[in-house]
């Protein structure tokens, strides 16, 4: 990077990514690296879904870049910007981002949901390459992306979970994560970083998965631990449609402890979510531990929070940002695009105007070069 944080026209976000290698030769760089961060994100926030768009968007909007920086040379051409982003390394851009997020808050409380999303366009058949699986952290209370870490496919979450969690400041949250976290390891890592778990259950975990269900089970037909067992229900009727949410406690598990020994452990829940329309019946259950005891309406609302990981942010990314339909595919590129992606929808939702939408917020910023500004500088 060839700019210092006391450049007071530099913004504040790209003090963090300072420390990022440039792989360019020195001697070739006709752009520096902090221009080129600052191009993409706001060619990204005003709409651009590729190297294409980006690069004509540095050609239109030129004077407010410079507004920033200096961009002496201008902007680069599409190939450019492909060729330096496909040999960034994305663990240093991630960790950067890390960074610029850890910053706005020293500890994020509340529910941190921690979901993955495959990149379905980032595959690449001429080289074999499969799509890439990116690992998302999601602040519910601060509507913020965390953190991110690539995978090379869906099953090799249980390796990048507890690594993006290492690099989180956790204390005092609560992490969600779906049936695919649930691990003794990662488990214990939560506890050890000073914060609690709500975890999904499937038949991953094998008997415990078994007996958790089983215990529901005959506490429904026999009313078996009626003592320590606490209940929630809710019914909502609209258009001949009535819907029943039902969140059921158990805080006395030192039968399940005494069998598989879970680190932290302290409740199961089971969600029973029926609906009724047209004469037709559908109920679905699921089941989860938790390494602390509450009420079942707190229970509820931290595995409801954690859906926010799909609605605020993957369903953002594919809907509002394109993501899916992106094709961005070479080397380490469609991992930093999804981080300038990220940093986007950071910026985006921390500006003021709650009652704008992120579409309207991106056609703001697009259209008038004051409110590009605003958000940059926040």
């Amino acid at each position: 990077m060839s700019r210092t944080p006391e450049d007071s026209h530099t913004p504040d976000f790209l003090t963090h990514f300072q420390a990022i290698e440039d792989p360019r030769q020195e001697a070739k760089v006709s752009y520096p690296l902090d221009e080129i961060l600052l191009l993409v994100l706001c060619a990204v926030i005003s709409g651009a879904d590729g190297w294409t768009s980006v690069a004509l968007y540095g050609e239109k909007k030129l004077e407010l870049l410079r507004r920033f920086l200096s961009f002496e040379n201008g902007t680069p051409c599409h190939d450019q910007l492909g060729i330096l982003f496909s040999r960034l390394d994305m663990e240093a851009f991630q960790s950067c981002f890390i960074s610029w997020i850890s910053s706005l808050n020293e500890m994020f409380g509340g529910v941190v949901a921690v979901d993955g999303k495959t990149l379905r366009r980032s595959f690449d058949t001429g080289s074999g390459k499969a799509a890439i699986h990116m690992v998302s952290a999601w602040a519910c209370d601060q509507q913020l992306v965390l953190g991110q870490r690539k995978v090379d496919d869906k099953s090799n979450e249980i390796t990048a979970i507890p690594e993006l969690l290492e690099l989180l400041a956790l204390k005092g949250a609560i992490v969600t994560i779906d049936a695919m976290g649930c691990q003794r390891k990662i488990c214990q890592q939560i506890i050890d970083q000073e914060a609690d778990y709500v975890i999904g259950l499937k038949g991953n975990q094998g008997s415990l998965h078994e007996d958790v269900e089983l215990f529901f089970d005959e506490h429904l037909e026999r009313d078996i631990g009626g003592d320590f067992v606490k209940q929630r229900q809710t019914v909502d009727a609209d258009h001949g449609r009535i819907e029943t949410r039902r969140c059921t406690v158990c805080t006395d598990i030192g039968w399940l402890d005494k069998r598989h020994h879970w680190p932290g452990m302290k409740a199961v829940i089971m969600t029973q979510y029926t609906r009724e329309i047209r004469g037709e019946t559908e109920t679905i259950r699921r089941f989860y531990i938790a390494s602390f005891a509450d009420s079942p309406e707190k229970m509820a609302r931290c595995i409801r929070d954690h859906w926010q990981v799909e609605n605020c942010l993957h369903w953002v990314l594919d809907v509002t940002f394109g993501q899916d339909d992106c094709r961005i595919r070479k080397a380490n590129s469609a991992a930093n695009f999804a981080t300038i992606n990220h940093a986007a929808i950071n910026l985006l939702k921390r500006f003021p105007g709650k009652k704008m939408s992120l579409p309207q917020k991106r056609r703001s910023a697009a259209w008038d070069d004051d409110y590009m500004e605003a958000i940059i500088r926040q």
